[in-house]
């Protein structure tokens, strides 16, 4: 079983940068793809970034392209977001999620981790 806890949200302004971190803990989670979720109230979770095992391919909706990076560290069992250029609509619940798949995958759905969810707020 695997274990994500995530770390790093808060309020931030408009145009400024926040980082959120995910520990992964339990069996080794270095072979699957890893991802950043966020949901608004009252929607399904939406994908913000994705990133493969080896961290050679990823993935950024068309929404966060250019403002956020996602990264992962397998040794020490951490995944990033680094979220720069913030904007009012980033604001949001963030969820760390992993799956059992080594590709890179956009679905709520065929992600069987989550971790509780971290919120980030952008004032304007």
């Amino acid at each position: 079983q695997v274990q994500l806890v995530e770390s790093g949200g808060g309020l931030v302004q408009a145009g400024g940068s926040l980082r959120l971190s995910c520990a992964a803990s339990g069996r080794p989670f270095s072979t699957h793809t890893m991802a950043w979720f966020r949901q608004y109230p009252g929607k399904e979770r939406e994908i913000a970034a994705a990133i493969t095992w080896s961290g050679g391919s990823t993935y950024y909706a068309d929404s966060v392209k250019g403002r956020f990076a996602i990264s992962r560290d397998n040794a020490k069992n951490m995944v990033y977001l680094q979220m720069s250029s913030l904007k009012p609509e980033d604001t949001a619940i963030y969820y760390c999620a992993g799956s059992r798949l080594t590709n890179i995958v956009t679905s709520p759905h065929l992600y069987y981790y989550w971790g509780q969810g971290t919120q980030v707020t952008v004032s304007s």
